[in-house]
């Protein structure tokens, strides 16, 4: 039998600002109200489930730290998002329990109370659509969802069913019929804009619509170019500012009003590097997205003895005895890693480029602090707020040093599954 199946995936995320394409209505469930108002940067999560109820500055505001009993994590990998992996796992240790969603066995759903198996987009259905970008993609599920896997609604549909309220939640619903209530909301919009869109199953059947280009595309700030005065932007002074007021006024002293060059945490024009003389830059991967399917081919095939590939500079690395293909380990105070040492010109001496995304494979998962076998920089990096403004990460602020690894090498354990008991 001659089966044509279409799939697709990601296509609308990247390189959309200044694009001449006009903002697109987006087909998204209602988020209803949230009754929690507490919050924090996204960065300072080991932070809060170390030190509840500590204080924490943060764009003009003094935020609490609460007191978590419970994580329940879905979409994304906090043991590659989050630095200084180290100081995490204690924090890790802190809730009563912790629940992921994941399809894959990750280091964040090894270290879980309880996974939920879900399915990926080939095992569901599901609409491709971006504000920046010229189409609508028809997700067709491929195949069936694999074992016990189920799609994230329905496994938030039998949760609000058990808590008594999956009426509410699903509105009678199922997965194909929101899809056709979001692309009709969708086209509605469009529609009050003068954009015509098929119906829903000529979307489905086609499998994507391509929004026409306009004319006259948007340009970035092209009013407030042609009058200041009339078309101001949505500054204080209605002005492009170099200088803030509002940030002044906070009082911060790691990030004042205007630019200013400030000391970094760590780097190589400090004391510091005479100890640790490399500055780690712990960049996007090639073989990747951030750390999803490092698991699969395309990603394992561009390691290095089987770890993350390290650039070192030629002379850093003859310095050291280190040639192309050695496994070298990588340390500073906060913990070390193995990778496989790729000897370069194009990376600048004292500077060395281990990418993100490595599975992080401790020696002894038990033990913190232990090595970490597979290459992940953010067994290195500090966890510190970029400042009291923002309290992003500051991942490109590490010093470390490389050495040729002395000893037996050990085997990569993280893409094995864990072991099955039965209670």
């Amino acid at each position: 039998m001659n089966h044509k199946i279409r799939w697709n995936q990601g296509y609308g995320g990247m390189s959309g600002i200044g694009s001449p394409q006009a903002r697109l209505p987006l087909p998204k469930l209602p988020a209803g109200a949230n009754p929690v108002k507490a919050y924090i940067p996204v960065a300072r999560c080991a932070d809060m489930l170390l030190n509840p109820g500590a204080t924490l500055d943060f764009n003009g505001h003094r935020l609490t730290y609460p007191d978590i009993q419970l994580i329940y994590w879905c979409g994304g990998n906090p043991f590659h998002k989050t630095q200084d992996l180290n100081r995490l796992l204690h924090a890790w240790q802190k809730p009563e329990t912790i629940i992921i969603h994941e399809p894959w066995w990750t280091p964040a759903a090894r270290r879980a109370d309880i996974v939920l198996p879900c399915t990926t987009t080939l095992e569901r259905n599901d609409i491709g659509a971006s504000g920046w970008d010229c189409f609508y993609f028809a997700m067709q599920q491929a195949i069936a969802p694999v074992g016990e896997a189920k799609t994230e609604y329905a496994i938030y549909s039998a949760l609000a069913d058990r808590l008594g309220f999956k009426a509410q939640f699903t509105e009678g619903r199922t997965e194909m019929e929101w899809l056709r209530h979001l692309y009709d909301l969708a086209r509605q919009q469009a529609a009050q804009r003068h954009v015509d869109m098929p119906s829903f199953d000529a979307f489905w059947g086609t499998g994507y619509v391509e929004f026409p280009v306009p004319d006259d595309p948007p340009v970035l700030f092209a009013a407030y170019r042609a009058d200041p005065q009339a078309h101001p932007l949505r500054t204080p002074s209605g002005r492009i500012e170099i200088f803030s007021e509002t940030i002044a006024a906070f009082g911060y002293d790691d990030c004042p009003g205007h630019p200013v060059w400030l000391e970094p945490a760590e780097w190589l024009g400090s004391e510091q590097a005479q100890v640790h003389p490399l500055h780690l830059l712990s960049n996007q991967p090639q073989s990747r997205l951030h750390s999803q399917l490092d698991c699969g081919e395309v990603s394992r095939s561009a390691k290095v003895a089987q770890r993350e590939p390290v650039w070192i500079n030629t002379d850093d690395a003859v310095a050291r005895g280190i040639t192309s293909g050695d496994v070298v380990r990588i340390y500073n105070d906060r913990g070390s890693c193995l990778a496989g040492a790729v000897v370069t010109d194009a990376i600048r001496p004292r500077v060395v480029q281990l990418s993100t995304g490595a599975w992080f494979d401790p020696l002894d998962s038990a033990e913190v602090g232990s090595l970490d076998k597979h290459g992940n920089p953010n067994v290195l990096t500090l966890d510190k707020g970029t400042s009291k403004l923002a309290q992003c990460c500051i991942a490109q602020t590490a010093l470390v040093e490389v050495e040729c690894f002395d000893g037996e090498v050990p085997e990569i354990t993280v893409f094995a599954p864990p072991r099955s008991v039965q209670s």
